[in-house]
């Protein structure tokens, strides 16, 4: 180290000083600014200071070896940014002079040299949105941008991001920017920072260029990344960059994640065939076939997919469901909950102080109804009971038949139903107990058993069509009961599969002048259940004849409003396509017009998390409306649609449903409680089961039935120990009041759906995927309980059974490869997000170990305790098949 000269002899006096570091500021005014720097700081000051001198030096030669010295220090010191380096922070006083220089210099290779260092130096001096790291790069040598270090590399992607948004602006060409683009790209797909790469890439639309640069270490964490930031970008980049990510899984042979995103996409150029063709793994096959049939998607299985015909019918079986009822009764015997339950094992009355307890032991008819709907949505699926299928020995004549006729009229039609709700997903002796009530006097048991039969069937499609045929017969009939039940049952077999005969048959009804409103409205809904987002437009012309054509009392009739359902879930999710039908709605009567238009846009827009939307909604809900319009209720509805894609909306509007509550009209508070519901079903938040008890008292009897129902919602199969008392001790508070003791009853049978195994929440495959036809099954029944009186607690009771196409087991059931349950230990602990962690970083957290088959609740997320297995896909839920792992050694 040379020996230290005169403290002062540093920058020259004309030089601008360079900031003080904060700490000595107060310290040292009148003394020099350089005497708190170490020997070794000022040498290096000095040393760099005569690089700078040098480096305007005429002689090329002296040149050169600065501007190599110049770089060499700053290339060492960059290597860790924790500070800013100390030979950027000594030369900041010479940037003026460089740069000055620099525009004097003759096109050379020292230019670039040159340019390459101001490059760097601008990292810290440039002034802001002048882009001057970036302009010297472009002048500069195309050397390795890496070496310069991370923050650097950063800085400059932020750079291109603006030149690129102000070329685009100016009408420029950006095809300079393309080379520099990649090198960045490519230099962080190598560090680790994949996010950083997509976001550069979607900042300058080359969104394409990912492909070729993941490789197999990486591929996983940028097409999280993508999947996951795609929830948060505008139409059309959203489905963009899922295109890319399941062109990416295709090319690493991650089929089983590329299927979750063509499902998503829900696009026919992204043919599913092209997944299945993709592999030879019969397995495998089978395992799309499960996350498939979870999905609701009606598929043919064609010989490109299966050649052997075997192989062809073991995957129909798969995605036809034919396996559920046997899995969920798996499940069921492995919990030890296969003993049936009957409503009193529910309503326990004995923990009920005082008045509540005497009213239970009436027998009125619709306290009777009441019990047919808590059996049939706690036995769901187990296929015995204590009313409908006990054993006939203990009454002689069988007690089934005895509880039928405990209900009145329309109460029959339901209690015959109940039994398929019983016998759910298991079709064939569903299908032989039920048709004893076919042959009935009584035309509300008939129709019970023909709604029974579509019940059954919900999701479990047969090759020869049992349901159709047996309910298809009875559309002749005068009866308008009947007609009903043989429609709706048709709409809940069929669900999602856009079948050609039920669209004749039900078209028919819709196109016939004589047919009472009360048919009309449940074959529009069954068309609209059936043909769920396909944007039929026929069927949407037929249905907006059928609105157009109401004369004015129709039009006032409480049932009109699913109308208006019915169109919509033809458009399911499917936003802009929604587009020209709107328009046409506009011509409606006024009375109906502006409930068509919101709810055809709350439908379209549903899952999709479109903010300008729900922005919209929350603007109509803060109108002030005169005449007894009734379209706020839908929107508020809507909003809840909308945002329930991703958590952060959905808690968003859970703030904006409680300020709805506050300040809004009565006709937006009867609405609320149910769009909670909604956003939190099968999900039961502390914060949000406040509210709901706090508005099972409200003063206002709609709000408060709507929200005992919702209760009943957002504890749907989860057997919630403080909801399930909230309910009970509510049963006492309205010991008098018949219609809400109905409403805490429904609500007691949802907590308990399925004795705790079942959930009505449509999203699966760990909330990507959204379920159209659980979807539309939840909105058609939220609707209908919008006007709860006429409808619910009026005659048409039986709506209620639609939550049948919402039901799934949340299980979580291993099987090997020839699909016989498997027991082996998982962990099941709360789901974390990783997306964009560093590492490999933990996807549960606060696990416990338990052995398969195991219950998942909402947010929990399971993975493989054992390295034994390897499971062939990667999201657990559902059917899981499990294949031994040939790297296993057991100790």
């Amino acid at each position: 180290m040379p020996p230290r000269e005169d403290p002062n002899g540093g920058a020259s006096p004309s030089e601008p000083a360079p900031p003080q570091p904060a700490k000595a500021k107060g310290k040292k005014k009148d003394e020099n600014k350089d005497d708190d720097l170490s020997e070794e700081d000022q040498a290096l000051k000095e040393q760099l200071e005569l690089y700078v001198v040098r480096a305007q030096d005429p002689d090329p030669g002296v040149q050169k070896l600065a501007l190599e010295s110049m770089r060499q220090e700053i290339r060492s010191a960059t290597s860790s940014m924790t500070s800013v380096p100390k030979p950027l922070k000594f030369l900041r006083p010479h940037y003026g002079t460089l740069k000055a220089y620099f525009e004097t210099m003759p096109e050379s290779e020292l230019k670039k040299y040159m340019a390459d260092i101001l490059s760097v130096l601008a990292l810290t001096m440039s002034a802001e949105g002048e882009r001057e790291s970036l302009k010297y790069r472009m002048i500069g040598s195309e050397g390795d941008i890496g070496s310069w270090g991370h923050e650097y590399v950063r800085n400059l992607a932020g750079e291109i991001a603006q030149e690129f948004q102000k070329r685009q602006d100016d009408g420029m060409t950006t095809d300079s920017l393309k080379e520099l683009v990649e090198q960045i790209v490519s230099f962080h797909m190598k560090h680790n920072a994949e996010p950083e790469a997509v976001d550069l890439l979607m900042e300058v639309e080359k969104l394409d260029l990912l492909v070729k640069h993941v490789d197999s270490t990486n591929y996983k964490r940028t097409c999280l990344y993508l999947t996951s930031s795609s929830k948060y970008l505008p139409a059309p980049d959203d489905m963009s960059a899922l295109k890319i990510a399941f062109e990416i899984y295709m090319k690493f042979g991650d089929f089983a994640n590329a299927l979750r995103i063509a499902l998503l996409l829900d696009d026919k150029s992204l043919e599913l065939k092209q997944i299945f063709t993709a592999t030879d793994d019969f397995h495998l096959k089978k395992q799309f076939a499960f996350i498939i049939a979870r999905h609701g998607l009606s598929t043919d299985i064609d010989d490109d997919i299966a050649a052997d015909e075997n192989e062809k019918e073991a995957l129909q079986d798969i995605i036809s469901n034919i396996k559920l009822s046997e899995g969920y009764l798996t499940l069921a015997r492995d919990i030890e909950v296969m003993e049936p339950k009957s409503p009193e094992d529910i309503y326990k009355v004995h923990l009920i102080d005082g008045r509540g307890a005497t009213s239970s032991s009436l027998d009125s008819a619709r306290q009777n109804l009441a019990a047919t709907f808590v059996n049939a949505f706690v036995n769901a699926g187990f296929g015995q009971d204590k009313l409908m299928t006990a054993p006939s020995d203990s009454s002689g004549s069988g007690s089934s038949g005895n509880w039928l006729f405990k209900n009145k009229e329309h109460g029959k039609a339901s209690a015959a139903a109940s039994l398929g709700m019983i016998l759910l997903w298991d079709s064939d002796s569903g299908l032989a107990q039920l048709d004893k009530y076919l042959h009935s006097n009584d035309i509300h048991v008939v129709a019970g058993a023909l709604l029974g039969i579509g019940i059954v069937s919900c999701g479990v499609k047969s090759d020869c069509d049992p349901a159709f045929a047996l309910i298809s017969e009875y559309f002749s009939r005068d009866e308008s009961i009947i007609r009903i039940g043989a429609i709706l049952g048709l709409g809940i077999a069929y669900a999602g599969s856009q079948k050609e005969e039920v669209r004749e048959n039900l078209t028919a009804f819709l196109s016939d002048s004589q047919v009472p409103l009360e048919v009309l409205v449940f074959a529009a809904i069954s068309l609209g259940l059936v043909f769920v987002g396909s944007c039929n437009e026929e069927i949407a012309q037929t249905i907006i004849c059928v609105l157009m054509e109401r004369s004015e009392p129709e039009l006032a009739e409480p049932i009109i409003r699913l109308l208006p359902v019915a169109l919509g879930l033809l458009y399911l999710g499917k936003q802009e396509s929604v587009e020209a039908t709107a328009e046409v709605s506009k011509t409606f009567d006024e009375k109906i017009r502006n409930y068509c238009d919101v709810t055809l846009m709350s439908l379209a827009y549903a899952g999709t998390g479109n903010v300008l939307k729900v922005q919209k909604l929350l603007g109509i809900c803060s109108e002030h409306l005169e005449k007894g319009e009734t379209h706020q209720g839908p929107a508020v509805l809507g909003i809840s649609l909308i945002s329930m894609a991703e958590e952060l909306g959905a808690e968003m509007a859970v703030r904006s449903l409680e300020r709805l509550l506050q300040y809004g009209e009565q006709n937006i508070r009867r609405a609320v409680p149910l769009a909670l519901g909604l956003l939190c079903i099968s999900n039961p938040k502390v914060n949000v089961m406040d509210t709901m008890s706090r508005l099972s008292h409200d003063a206002d009897a709609e709000v408060s039935m709507a929200a005992i129902i919702s209760l009943g919602l957002i504890g749907a199969g989860t057997n919630n120990a403080r909801i399930a008392g909230m309910l009970r001790n509510l049963s006492s508070y309205y010991y008098k009041e018949a219609g809400h003791l109905f409403c805490v009853r429904i609500a007691q049978g949802l907590v308990h759906l399925g004795k705790g195994l079942l959930t009505l929440s449509p999203y699966h495959s760990d909330r990507f995927l959204l379920s159209p036809i659980a979807l539309a099954g939840l909105v058609t029944v939220l609707h209908a309980c919008l006007d709860m009186k006429s409808i619910i607690l009026g005659k048409y009771h039986y709506m209620l059974y639609i939550l049948a196409l919402a039901m799934q087991p949340r299980m979580l059931l291993t099987v090997d490869e020839d699909l016989k349950p498997l027991s082996v230990p998982v962990r099941v602990g709360q789901a974390v997000d990783v997306v964009g962690q560093a590492g490999r970083p933990k996807t549960i957290t606060g696990f416990q170990t338990h052995s398969t088959p195991v219950l998942l609740a909402a947010g929990e997320r399971a993975e493989l305790a054992t390295e034994k297995y390897l499971p062939l896909t990667p999201v657990l839920e559902g059917f899981v098949i499990l294949r031994n792992n040939p790297e296993y050694h057991e100790d």
